[in-house]
């Protein structure tokens, strides 16, 4: 009895397969027919869809599939399936829209300041009352032609807050004149403590500086810098009468100071690369209103995108969004202002 009743099935899905083939075949003839003025063989909603029911329920389809290759039959089949997703989903709420304000502010911010990246405008956003997610900041920003910033690792965490870092950085002007910038840099806060310009940096001039940087009984415990020649004896006998021990980077190792060598870099790439310079009153005047701007203005990454002078948040409630610019226009800084 059980043969009986497999050989009936096999004989039934024998007829099955026979007719799905002859069905696949007139389907094709019909085609066919229908293309047979010169045009090109088109397929339709309709044919497709029985070529995919037919995948589905017999095993041979491929052996019978002349017009179009089976990975096509495929493609079919997966383009089917997300639009029924696409169909099953159409009720779902997905993420919060992000309001025409908003994305045109993220817009103006990328294209006032060119040199921000999306952190950037993401902390000043924060700043604002405005909480959208980074991602966001991304999608919505104007793009721009330029090399990714170099990032910095984080260096001697454990003494950050009784340690101070210098360095010397060369600046050109008109006159093709070398001027010499020394600044200290507080590593906890990222903060510039103290910067002066000269164009003949002895080791009495740089011993001075540092006394003007630590005026009163606030020296630090380590000084960190690199090898350069213009530091000398006198400097070194000065950092050791106020109490600070001095930690020298090894030779040609400017990744060993890294906050220092952040800050000569965002001092270039924000502000001495865009301008020029003529002399070297010009130069502290520059400099001046870019360290002003970078203390209370700027937000960091290593701060949690906060200024160095902590900057408070406006909410939304204390008015619109102004535009102050600041660095002769090179950045801006977004308050709120009641109207």
């Amino acid at each position: 009895m059980l043969t009986l009743l497999l050989s009936l099935r096999d004989c039934f899905r024998a007829r099955a397969f026979l007719q799905a083939e002859i069905l696949a075949l007139r389907h094709q003839l019909l085609v066919l027919q229908r293309s047979n003025r010169g045009h090109k063989l088109r397929l339709g909603w309709a044919d497709r869809v029985l070529w995919v029911w037919l995948s589905r329920l017999w095993n041979d389809w491929r052996s019978a599939l002349l017009l179009v290759k089976p990975e096509t039959v495929i493609a079919w089949h997966r383009q089917g399936f997300r639009l029924y997703w696409r169909w099953k989903s159409r009720c779902c709420e997905g993420r919060p829209t992000v309001s025409p304000e908003v994305r045109n502010l993220i817009r103006h911010m990328s294209l006032a300041n060119p040199r921000w990246g999306a952190p950037r405008i993401h902390g000043e956003l924060l700043k604002l009352g405005i909480q959208v997610s980074q991602a966001t900041v991304a999608k919505y920003m104007v793009r721009h032609r330029k090399p990714l910033s170099q990032s910095w690792r984080t260096f001697l965490k454990n003494h950050a807050k009784d340690l101070v870092s210098s360095d010397f950085f060369i600046v050109p002007t008109i006159a093709f004149q070398l001027l010499f910038v020394f600044v200290v840099l507080d590593q906890d806060r990222r903060r510039p403590i103290h910067f002066a310009v000269t164009s003949n940096p002895t080791a009495e001039w740089t011993a001075r500086q540092l006394l003007e940087a630590f005026p009163w009984d606030n020296a630090p415990r380590y000084l960190l810098r690199d090898r350069d020649g213009a530091y000398g004896e006198k400097f070194c006998e000065t950092a050791k009468w106020m109490g600070i021990r001095e930690v020298l980077a090894a030779p040609r190792s400017p990744w060993q100071n890294p906050f220092a060598e952040r800050l000569v870099g965002s001092i270039r790439r924000e502000c001495l690369d865009h301008v020029i310079v003529f002399h070297e009153a010009g130069l502290r005047r520059i400099l001046k209103d870019y360290f002003e701007y970078y203390e209370r203005c700027r937000t960091h990454l290593s701060l949690e995108k906060d200024a160095p002078v902590s900057r408070p948040v406006e909410l939304p409630s204390l008015g619109q969004v102004i535009e102050i610019p600041k660095v002769g226009g090179l950045h801006h800084l977004y308050t709120r202002k009641a109207a």
